[in-house]
């Protein structure tokens, strides 16, 4: 119990950026994934770990029946503040620890989960929970992250402090974070064939990212995951505007100095049939 609340504090504590900076940027990636499942109107589909509704908006935008779970009471809060202004009533949303969800068995079309339960401690746990709470016929899917050679903001990241404080280390990789426990597309596979799901398809895609400037880049990458936000966390504010500046010169390089820079990082996009 101890780490889960240390982890709903962590989410909560980022929630108000996460929601301005990183939700926008994720909905583009959630559409491609719900035509993945064939959602329809009036489907009933569970949103796993939603934060603030990258994919559970475009779910109920289409018409279905969306209920939105997160652990951090912040991130459903403005889940359901964002359903509020678009006037989408189909879209609820509730506090849960999708490691236990109180929800009954054989009840979704679909149980979804975008950059979510690939961040939890016990990601079998997740999924067997997700597929539990589907309907025979149903589908589970999941977003996860490439591997991290192939994340471009993380490297741009990386070099941009590294450029200032040549000994950072930036993210350990033994054993790799828990964003990228599933980031091996057969890896994921197999995860889902242990949550006792079938007719299994992975699709490895990209996820196109544009950034306008260095601290923009900054805010979105600190805000996206408590991990973004601790890797820097010992820098002083000299150093930080030093690496923005990187940052900028970086993203500056990649768009020819006109318009936006183009990031490109692999994601999975797995689906599977209970």
């Amino acid at each position: 119990m101890a780490e889960q609340a240390e982890i709903r504090n962590a989410w909560t504590e980022i929630a108000p950026e996460y929601d301005e900076f990183v939700t926008p940027s994720n909905i583009a990636i959630a559409e491609r994934a719900l035509r993945q499942v064939d959602l329809r109107p009036e489907m009933r589909m569970l949103d796993v770990a939603a934060g603030s509704g990258a994919l559970s908006l475009p779910a109920a935008r289409a018409g279905a029946a969306v209920l939105a779970t997160d652990i951090s009471p912040a991130m459903v809060d403005r889940l359901e503040a964002r359903a509020r202004r678009e006037g989408l009533s189909n879209l609820k949303a509730r506090v849960m620890d999708g490691h236990d969800l109180e929800l009954e068995d054989d009840t979704f079309d679909i149980a979804g989960s975008q950059f979510g339960v690939m961040l939890f401690p016990d990601l079998k746990r997740g999924l067997s929970e997700m597929t539990r709470v589907t309907r025979p016929g149903g589908r589970v899917l999941l977003v996860t992250m490439g591997p991290p050679s192939e994340i471009e903001f993380l490297g741009f990241f990386i070099e941009a402090v590294r450029s200032v404080v040549p000994d950072f280390t930036g993210l350990p990789m033994d054993p790799p974070p828990l964003p990228f426990q599933v980031s091996d597309p057969e890896r994921l596979r197999e995860e889902l064939a242990d949550a006792g799901l079938t007719d299994i398809h992975v699709e490895t895609t990209n996820h196109r990212l544009e950034f306008e400037s260095g601290t923009q880049m900054w805010d979105w990458v600190t805000a996206s995951n408590p991990i973004g936000a601790e890797m820097v966390a010992d820098l002083t504010a000299e150093q930080k505007a030093a690496a923005q500046t990187a940052l900028a010169d970086s993203l500056s390089e990649r768009s020819g100095g006109s318009g936006p820079a183009v990031l490109n990082n692999v994601v999975n996009i797995g689906v599977g049939t209970k």
